[in-house]
């Protein structure tokens, strides 16, 4: 493992090195940190890179400025100054986003939301209120001397998360730390040890001091991780998801008698695994989060019915609410919002069309209503069969592709991605001989659904319908 750690830090050492010579000249010393030196002991560094240093921000900049390609300033209120350097690297100009945080100490009150900072001198007092001991490394530069005074490279061999001290004090320091703990699990696949687990159950009320965005965010890099399951069970049973995301561990729904329904739970993992074996172009967070939420309306929407069924009638239309209530409070943006809820409004649509023949009409509003979405509508469709009858699994998957043939088909003929009435506004009003105003509106919504009612039509054939129409309304 620290043979790996020393190729990928060899790799860097043109950026890292040059880096930590500047802060010696200056009377500094400079050390990778954190997240780095675990990444980079399990082979996998990339060009983010962290540092810690005693120095403080005002020097920091000063020593970093000459130096570095662009400099920011966002986090100098915590101790971080976040910078850009393009350097080469064999045969290669690589670009590495590079944060430098004066060695800290922090910790929450009661009732705050952010953290006090206040500034430490030693990185044995810096490492110790880290988060992880898997996290608590460090590499001082240039020498490449490890600094491990936690034994983090034991339970990074051990692939298990524990804290420099006591959960409870680490936890205390940053409620947000019980977040990351199930995001860690998620992203590295790694086991929380169960003293780590016990807290986190113990201590899940105080993620409500923590602020909306940066739950927002932890909860983002869990959802888009290689193994969200894990951690998204870890959020569950430990009640976390009870504070954060509480439409979650609700879709735990107790089975009927005659267990005629599936866990929806459990479905609704298996439907956001499914979905992540969709992605072409990497980790999609709207498709993802649309798969994880698709179902949340079930609860409320639960009957009984006397021949002894469960129904959910309309919770598609519920979880669309849902899903956008629980999407504005945890502060997502409004286009996201938009989205994941539309495909929640939409996950049922193909189904609701039965095993018939599917019209060229019903294709086109299929088309239409989905817009830009269509692709991740695909995608949701098909992850939201979890049958384990073989039969029914392979039937659904037919029909499906049967459909993507006739959209194909139509998108062809009909150039359905933009699909508009055979006559604009201005032809409407030269036709019938009126003004701009609430009648042009009602005549092109008449005529876009005789647009997705039979397809294109010769331009007289749109001027007769259209005077038509309007005789009826006047």
């Amino acid at each position: 493992m620290q043979r790996r750690a020393v190729s990928e830090l060899l790799r860097v050492s043109p950026v890292a090195d040059d880096l930590a010579r500047r802060f010696q000249e200056a009377g500094f010393s400079l050390a990778l940190v954190g997240g780095s030196v675990r990444d980079a002991l399990l082979g996998r560094l990339g060009n983010d890179l962290d540092f810690t240093t005693e120095a403080r921000p005002e020097d920091v900049l000063k020593i970093v400025r000459p130096w570095a390609d662009a400099v920011w300033e966002v986090g100098i209120a915590f101790g971080t100054v976040g910078a850009q350097k393009a350097a080469r690297v064999g045969d290669a100009e690589q670009l590495f986003q590079i944060e430098i945080t004066t060695y800290r100490s922090e910790a929450y009150d009661r009732t705050s939301r952010k953290p006090e900072v206040s500034y430490g001198d030693s990185i044995e007092a810096d490492l110790v209120r880290r988060d992880f001991t898997v996290n608590a490394m460090a590499v001082a530069l240039p020498e490449k001397e490890f600094i491990d005074p936690h034994d983090g490279l034991e339970d990074l061999a051990q692939r298990i998360l524990r804290t420099p001290g006591t959960p409870e004090e680490s936890f205390s320091d940053d409620p947000l730390r019980m977040m990351r703990a199930a995001r860690f699990a998620a992203q590295l696949d790694f086991e929380v040890a169960p003293e780590v687990v016990d807290a986190m159950k113990r201590m899940a009320e105080r993620i409500e001091i923590v602020s909306a965005e940066r739950v927002r965010d932890e909860l983002n890099k869990l959802i888009l991780s290689a193994h969200p399951r894990k951690g998204l069970g870890l959020l569950v049973d430990t009640g976390l998801a009870q504070r954060v995301l509480p439409e979650l561990p609700a879709l735990r729904l107790e089975s009927d008698e005659h267990h005629r329904h599936k866990d929806v739970y459990e479905h609704s993992l298996t439907v956001l695994e499914q979905a992540i074996d969709l992605e072409e172009d990497g980790p999609d967070l709207v498709l993802r989060l649309a798969a994880l939420l698709h179902d949340i309306g079930k609860p409320r929407t639960r009957r009984f019915e006397s021949d002894g069924r469960v129904s959910f009638h309309h919770h598609e239309v519920v979880g669309a609410k849902m899903t956008k209530k629980r999407m504005l409070a945890l502060k997502y943006s409004n286009d996201m919002v938009k989205d994941v809820s539309r495909l929640v409004e939409l996950h049922l649509r193909f189904h609701g069309y039965g095993t018939g023949e599917w019209t060229d009409s019903a294709v086109r509003r299929y088309v239409r209503d989905a817009g830009p979405l269509l692709s991740r509508l695909h995608k949701l469709t098909r992850s939201d069969c979890t049958t384990r009858n073989k039969r029914k699994a392979t039937a659904l998957s037919r029909a499906y592709d049967g459909l993507e043939e006739r959209i194909s088909r139509l998108q062809e003929q009909e150039e359905l991605d933009s699909i508009r009435p055979d006559l604009d506004g201005n032809q409407i009003q030269e036709i019938l001989g009126i003004r701009p105003g609430p009648a042009v509106g009602q005549a092109y919504k008449f005529l876009l659904e005789l647009r997705l009612e039979n397809g294109p039509m010769a331009h007289d054939d749109a001027v007769a319908a259209l005077k038509e129409w309007w005789s009826t309304q006047n």
